[in-house]
């Protein structure tokens, strides 16, 4: 599919058909869904879909996290008319943080901080990320923003895989992601038959 057009019938996940897969070796994600994010159409019918269970929810904030969750979750916050939080990468920010440690999907150690300023008992965030592997990056932002007294409201991405982790965070919280049913055994097989079509 060209990557800026869509179709007549745009089914929940018409829109996945638009991510890349993986030409550059084992260090890189198996995918690239941000090329979904080039389509105006996909972009705003995908935070549709994430925001669908949570329409009854009372949510004053959403958090994105570093990097490519940041796209995802402001563009999630505008549609809400609500704020966005970035959670960072250790390093970045030049105020008082709260850090947590993880292991991310490729199993490497790494810390993420989020602000002091603004989260506190009471509110009520929405965390987005792009894609949840493992769930280990997901986890230590529930575990930071939980540690300032903050409510996680769900988690939204656009897909959760059904790793150990994955399935702890669908037991645990209310969670939103893009894909049918019908697709899920390839997204945790790593592997989506689009590809067999996918032209650069």
């Amino acid at each position: 599919m060209d990557v800026f057009t869509g179709p007549a019938d745009r089914h929940k996940g018409w829109y996945l058909s638009l991510m890349a897969p993986n030409i550059k070796g084992p260090a890189f994600a198996w995918l690239d869904p941000s090329r979904l994010y080039c389509n105006s159409q996909a972009l705003a019918d995908c935070v549709q879909d994430l925001l669908s269970p949570f329409h009854d929810d009372t949510i004053d904030l959403v958090a994105g996290i570093d990097a490519m969750g940041f796209i995802l979750g402001a563009s999630v916050a505008t549609t809400l008319g609500k704020g966005f939080l970035a959670v960072r990468k250790a390093g970045h920010l030049c105020v008082a943080t709260q850090t947590q440690n993880y292991s991310d999907y490729t199993g490497r150690e790494k810390t993420m901080e989020v602000r002091l300023d603004v989260l506190r008992p009471g509110t009520r965030v929405l965390l987005v990320d792009q894609w949840i592997e493992t769930g280990g990056t997901m986890k230590a932002a529930i575990q930071l923003v939980e540690s300032l007294g903050a409510t996680v409201v769900g988690v939204a991405a656009v897909a959760i895989e059904n790793t150990e982790g994955g399935k702890w965070i669908k037991e645990n919280y209310k969670f939103s992601h893009c894909i049918p049913k019908q697709l899920q055994s390839q997204i945790d097989k790593k592997y989506l038959e689009s590809f067999n079509d996918f032209n650069n």
